[in-house]
This record gives structure tokens, C-alpha cells and sequence, in this order.
């Protein structure tokens, strides 16, 4: 800058290989356009406003049965939920009967097991009673081919 003018930045010249991007200068809009512009903008914000405000009958109607709607489907799932609540507790408890009520059984199959004396039983049949036992040829056996179990009162064959 030798010649004491001052140069833009736009109006210089930079050696090398690469060159700036020069940014575009900014035109300043003119007193009119920027009224036009500011009337058009507040003119929508005014209509937007005002189509905001605006309620009408049919929406209040339709967003009362839209809020209808979701309360009774809140309502059901809720009792719904209430329901199964209600059966998982009760499934947990006749489970837990059935378990009690298991072990009671086990227990009292164990007693009559453990109260039946074998030598008992045989003394007092054999000394009291009289009884002996079967030798082999009182017993007789047979094959029945009609049902699978015996009857009682059912006629034995004779060998």
C-alpha cells in the first residue's frame, strides 16, 4: 500500500494458490421494503393469533369425546389390571393350600407306613385267630382273558 490510498479487502490482491471467499456485501433494504415486510409479517402473526383463539363447537365437541375416550380406556385398563392382580394373588394362595395340604398327606401315608407292624399283624393272626399259611396246592391260579381286573363276586373257574 505504497500509494497511501486505503484498499479494500475485496480490491487486494494475495498471491498463492489459493484464493479467499469473499463474503457478498450486505445490501441494506430500502425504508418501503422494510415496512411492506413488517406489515406482511405482523398481518400473519395476527392471523395465526386470531385462528388460534378461535374455538369453535364442533372442535370443543370433538376434543371432549376424545378425552372421554381415553379416561374409559384408563378406567378398563385399570380394572383389567386390578383383575389379574386379584387372580395372581389367588392362584399363589390355593398353590400354597395345595402345597400345605400335600405335605399333610405325605405325612400321614408315612404315620399309617410306620404304625403297621408286620410281626404284630402275623402273631395275632396266626396265635389268636388260628390262621396258617396257603401251602402250594391250595393256591390256584388262572388267567382271565375278558377285563383286565377280578370281580368279586364273580364265579371262579374250576382246574
Amino acid at each position: 500500500m505504497a500509494s497511501g490510498r486505503r484498499r479494500s479487502v475485496s480490491q487486494t490482491y494475495i498471491s498463492g494458490n489459493t484464493v479467499r471467499v469473499m463474503e457478498p456485501e450486505r445490501q441494506i433494504p430500502e425504508p418501503r421494503q422494510e415496512r411492506r415486510q413488517r406489515r406482511q409479517v405482523s398481518y400473519r402473526v395476527r392471523r395465526n393469533q386470531e385462528k388460534a383463539l378461535a374455538v369453535d363447537l364442533p372442535y370443543v365437541l370433538v376434543l371432549v369425546a376424545a378425552v372421554a375416550c381415553v379416561l374409559y380406556i384408563c378406567v378398563t385398563y385399570l380394572h383389567v389390571q386390578s383383575s389379574i392382580t386379584y387372580r395372581i394373588h389367588n392362584i399363589e394362595a390355593l398353590e400354597s393350600k395345595l402345597e400345605q395340604l400335600k405335605a399333610e398327606n405325605d405325612a400321614l401315608e408315612t404315620r399309617i407306613h410306620t404304625d403297621i407292624d408286620l410281626n404284630h399283624i402275623y402273631q395275632v393272626a396266626t396265635e389268636e385267630l388260628g390262621m396258617v399259611y396257603a401251602n402250594r396246592d391250595q393256591v390256584l391260579l388262572y388267567d382271565k382273558t375278558e377285563s383286565e381286573y377280578v370281580r368279586q363276586y364273580e364265579d371262579i373257574p374250576e382246574h
